[in-house]
């Protein structure tokens, strides 16, 4: 028998993780959406443990379109990276340490269980052409960097 926190040794773990919060939205995978959740996180690892702290991982996947014009607008994931981003920025301001945020991910990838259905990136990749094609979100996170997170 596998301990709680043990989750290679079968699917607990990951199952979990993903169990549905009644009180939060869910991606279209069933993952939970918690803006909240992920502040909380950052704020007890923080004041636990008095290290600094780099997340390496931050975005949701989707199921994007790619519109008769051409345009991917994702502006679910515009408000995901936003609501997570400006908790971030309340557990930086309450004393966390965070050397880094990274989201996930620069470009849609291919996905071991879903290929290429489950879109994370800024950038559209088309999987046929391996054409490229920025996302509504990669102009809204260019803007996010150009003014230092100060517009969301």
């Amino acid at each position: 028998m596998s301990s709680p926190v043990d989750a290679t040794s079968s699917n607990e773990g990951i199952n979990m993780i993903k169990a549905k919060n009644p009180y939060t939205k869910q991606t279209d995978w069933g993952w939970n959406i918690d803006p909240y959740g992920f502040r909380h996180f950052i704020d007890d690892f923080s004041h636990r443990y008095q290290i600094p702290i780099i997340i390496t991982e931050n975005g949701m996947g989707a199921y994007d379109s790619v519109e008769e014009d051409g345009n991917i607008n994702d502006d679910y994931r515009i408000q995901y990276l936003s609501d997570h981003i400006k908790q971030l920025k309340h557990s930086i301001e309450n004393g966390a340490k965070v050397l880094a945020y990274m989201t996930w991910s620069a470009t849609d990838l291919y996905s071991t269980r879903e290929g290429l259905i489950k879109r994370y990136g800024f950038v559209h990749v088309d999987e046929k052409t391996l054409e490229r094609r920025p996302k509504k979100s990669f102009y809204w996170y260019k803007r996010v960097i150009e003014t230092k997170g100060e517009v969301l």
